[in-house]
């Protein structure tokens, strides 16, 4: 029976605070998203000019997997092809799409914007963070009606199994309205880390997932 694959670190980030593993990391001011994002990248001195750019379901993947992938020195370990990211919502990129329909509802001010239209896809997450951190394994995002832990498990668990990575960033990123909330673990095999003792189990990812607010 083979062991586990194992939780290394995990990122979370949902109403103004910020986790990583069992660590508060930052906590807003209660301002909104916008500005709670922007203190984010800064309080964290991340150097991506690309990020003002990003539609609020972007923000939130990319700084949850900037904030846990920041001092793991993936590219040490692993080849790009190695690492795959598995990302899930209940939402998919609704709350830009709702920004893009506004932009062509008015016929007498029709400006359907480009730059919103980029990011109507949810997959659009995972493409900036696989930019970023030069990741080029298997990339998908599901949608779900709620978090899925038995889904998550079993389908990262495929793609070790099979070969297809050797490490994965996987977990929720959900942005709808000022209701946001990400969860990101890192995962690799036990005979790959000497560190994290925390099971990659259906049970303990939910148990997580319902520890943050």
């Amino acid at each position: 029976m083979r062991k586990p694959n194992l939780i290394t670190g995990y990122c979370a980030i949902s109403k103004d605070t910020v986790a990583e593993s069992d660590s508060i990391l930052y906590t807003g001011d209660g301002t909104g998203f916008m500005e709670f994002s922007n203190a984010i990248y800064k309080k964290f001195n991340i150097s991506y000019p690309k990020f003002y750019k990003m539609d609020n379901l972007c923000k939130l993947g990319f700084l949850s997997a900037e904030l846990l992938l920041r001092d793991k020195k993936l590219d040490k370990k692993y080849s790009g092809e190695e690492v795959g990211i598995i990302l899930m919502n209940s939402s998919s990129s609704l709350e830009t799409d709702r920004h893009y329909q506004s932009s062509i509802l008015n016929r007498e001010n029709y400006f359907p914007s480009p730059s919103i239209f980029v990011y109507t896809l949810p997959n659009v997450v995972i493409g900036e963070i696989c930019i970023r951190h030069k990741f080029y394994g298997e990339g998908n995002f599901f949608i779900a009606e709620k978090f899925n832990s038995s889904f998550l498990v079993n389908y990262v668990d495929q793609l070790f199994d099979s070969e297809a990575i050797e490490c994965c960033v996987a977990g929720w990123v959900e942005f709808d309205g000022e209701d946001y909330k990400s969860i990101i673990f890192l995962i690799e095999k036990p005979d790959k880390t000497d560190v994290g003792n925390v099971n990659f189990e259906p049970a303990i990812i939910q148990s997580i997932y319902e520890k943050i607010n």
